[in-house]
């Protein structure tokens, strides 16, 4: 069996931004050669989620309406965790859309459903993030 492990890094400008890494992912994938396996990604920080869904722009603003809903940034102060961060909810929005995605790997390629792609969900930016991408098969 091959191992693979890359680490990919995003500068993120905003607080919260999704982004699809899709198009990284299967250059991962094809830096691997591996045809037949099981792919890893997830996001290496607390603040941060790697998902599965659709890239359509409503969508995403239904994402952010929803999770603002449930988790609202302001007033900093609702939040025990805030005392000495800002960032609270953050962490409460990476809990609701998760920590990593596994995909299977048939013939060299994402074995996606219509429509699926890969998405890093930032929930506390403005700076350079990472996600890291392991990769097992043959």
């Amino acid at each position: 069996m091959k191992s693979y492990r890359k680490e990919l890094y995003f500068d993120i400008e905003k607080r919260r931004e999704f982004i699809n890494i899709t198009p990284q992912i299967r250059g991962c994938l094809k830096e691997s050669k591996i045809k037949e396996g099981l792919l890893l990604c997830n996001a290496m920080h607390i603040t941060a989620s790697v998902f599965i869904n659709d890239d359509e722009s409503g969508l995403h603003a239904d994402f952010e309406k929803w999770l603002e809903g449930i988790a609202p940034e302001k007033p900093y102060n609702q939040y025990y965790h805030n005392g000495y961060e800002d960032n609270a909810d953050a962490h409460l929005k990476r809990t609701i859309m998760g920590r990593e995605v596994v995909v299977a790997i048939t013939n060299g390629q994402l074995d996606f459903g219509p429509w699926e792609q890969i998405f890093y969900g930032e929930f506390d930016g403005k700076r350079q993030k990472r996600v890291l991408v392991k990769i097992i098969g043959e």
